[in-house]
């Protein structure tokens, strides 16, 4: 009943106010084409090709020297680990949710990945954020939004992920994605995964940005506070300069749109939606502690 109720407030309002729901689903959509696709799809493509090709453990192989002794995994995490921090959102879902369905890591190891690696991409964060908050300094922003996901997930490790194997087992468990026999048909299987992620990303952004004309028109003061929780990237550029300190604490979270999009990348598994996101909160109160840390002991070079 709760349901039905809130989606026909929602299309009464849409039908109402069709020029502000337009506008809004516009923004959505060209954050999506501007953003997303030339960011995104290429890395889901790139990384579906390598991992039905069975070239996830062999790269993973190469940085084992650094990320072993940190978090004592095998290659094939390894490489969910890079691709989560270095190709960003929602690449790290997408990439351990992959991993996961072919077989190379377990169910455990999956969850190790998702808890700590789905978090705003390099690119995204020095290209857009920093220069959208105007701060000098790029170190300690960089630090608390990369630095702590990656204390984060070494604490779970020796935590609540204590029991992974130090090295992958093969096989774990029956292959549910199949190698294609030649380098064209991965190629092809990767494109056409990649681009039906892509789409459903479209419809997620769109949404979300749509949503933001209920707080502009019952709750218009707050409406720019609202606006990054319901879809990150927008909301954001409706922030601007505004509050600094709450746009890199959401960073960490991500936002609803955030969430729903992960969910888009682990359906199909049994990766628990549930989990994933207590893992944000923890991860923005350790960030949130991070800068208390920052304050007290930095006072005067605070949020330069």
């Amino acid at each position: 009943m709760l349901y039905t109720l809130c989606f026909l407030i929602l299309f009464l309002l849409i039908l109402t106010h069709a020029q502000e729901a337009a506008v809004y689903a516009a923004d959505g959509f060209l954050l999506w084409y501007s953003k997303m696709i030339p960011s995104l799809l290429p890395f889901m493509i790139l990384s579906g090709l390598m991992i039905r090709m069975g070239l996830s453990e062999r790269l993973g192989k190469w940085f084992q020297p650094v990320l072993k002794p940190l978090l004592r995994c095998g290659p094939d995490v390894n490489y969910g680990v890079l691709m989560g921090f270095l190709c960003g959102f929602p690449m790290g879902a997408r990439v351990a949710a992959q991993l996961y369905q072919a077989g190379k890591i377990n169910r455990q190891e999956a969850r190790f990945l998702l808890a700590f690696c789905n978090n705003i991409g390099p690119a995204y964060f020095c290209g857009f954020v920093l220069p959208l908050l105007g701060r000098r300094l790029a170190a300690p922003y960089l630090f608390g939004m990369y630095g702590m996901a990656l204390l984060y997930g070494i604490i779970l490790r020796r935590t609540l992920f204590r029991e992974l194997p130090d090295v992958q087992k093969s096989p774990v468990q029956r292959p549910l994605i199949q190698k294609s026999p030649s380098l064209l048909a991965n190629l092809d299987d990767a494109v056409q995964a990649g681009l039906q992620s892509i789409i459903s990303l479209c419809g997620y952004m769109i949404l979300f940005n749509l949503l933001n004309l209920v707080p502009h028109l019952f709750l218009p003061r707050a409406g720019i506070w609202l606006a990054p929780l319901l879809e990150i990237t927008g909301g954001l550029k409706k922030l601007g300069q505004g509050c600094p300190l709450y746009t890199l604490l959401l960073l960490p979270f991500g936002g609803l749109s955030c969430i729903a999009q992960t969910y888009s990348m682990i359906q199909g598994t049994d990766l628990p939606l549930g989990e994933y996101v207590v893992h944000k909160l923890l991860l923005t109160a350790l960030t949130a502690l991070y800068y208390l840390a920052w304050r007290c002991l930095l006072p005067h070079l605070f949020l330069l």
